[in-house]
């Protein structure tokens, strides 16, 4: 089997995973990132990006962002945090902060806002909706990642084939989420991995 053909088995195999996931409520037995071990080449640290002028701290902890009245299309987000070393950190904290459907931020309280903790395995499960368009930006996502005692990572997550990507000076392709088929699914399931320094 080429190198192509497993990484292509790799990510087939991911893909069912957040399908998975959303059916038994847990994100359990996620495999790490291809790159680790697929090919023998260590990951990469995820990019950094500005966390925008819409950071809020102390949100709430929850792993769903869904909020009453939400029309938009659902999200489940899952994956894992680990090291170059692909290694998992466990308890890495997640915070997440979007726009809404019709592209605004809510900065009074905490609508489309909150963080979540990785389990010990690394992996994380988090179900909010797609969120919409901020003027001047391509659809995203804003991730603070941190280990534990460690330097926090912000970036911001991208979906694949959205028209204004190109147009988006920030847009990064390594920092889209890979998405499974529908096949039925209750909302779009997508992965992401993120690797820390370390």
């Amino acid at each position: 089997m080429t190198p192509a053909e497993r990484r292509r088995r790799l990510l087939a195999a991911g893909f069912a995973l957040p399908l998975l996931a959303w059916r038994t409520g847990a994100a359990q037995g996620l495999r790490p990132t291809p790159a680790c071990g697929a090919d023998g080449t260590a990951p990469s640290a995820t990019p950094p990006q500005t966390a925008g002028p819409y950071y809020m701290p102390n949100s709430p902890q929850r792993g769903v962002l869904v909020e009453a009245g939400d029309s938009a299309p659902r999200l489940l987000l899952v994956g894992r945090v680990l090291t170059t070393a692909c290694r998992p950190v466990a308890g890495a904290l997640l915070d997440v902060w979007h726009c809404d459907a019709e592209g605004h931020y809510d900065n009074a309280g905490f609508r489309h806002r909150g963080h979540l903790f990785a389990d010990a395995s690394g992996a994380y499960r988090l179900e909010t909706i797609v969120p919409g368009l901020y003027p001047g930006r391509t659809r995203h996502i804003h991730i603070r990642v941190q280990a534990p005692n460690g330097r926090p990572l912000t970036t911001q997550l991208y979906f694949p084939e959205e028209p204004d990507n190109a147009g988006d000076g920030l847009w990064q392709r390594r920092l889209e989420i890979t998405f499974a088929p529908r096949a039925g699914a209750p909302a779009q399931a997508g992965r992401f991995d993120f690797v820390l320094d370390g």
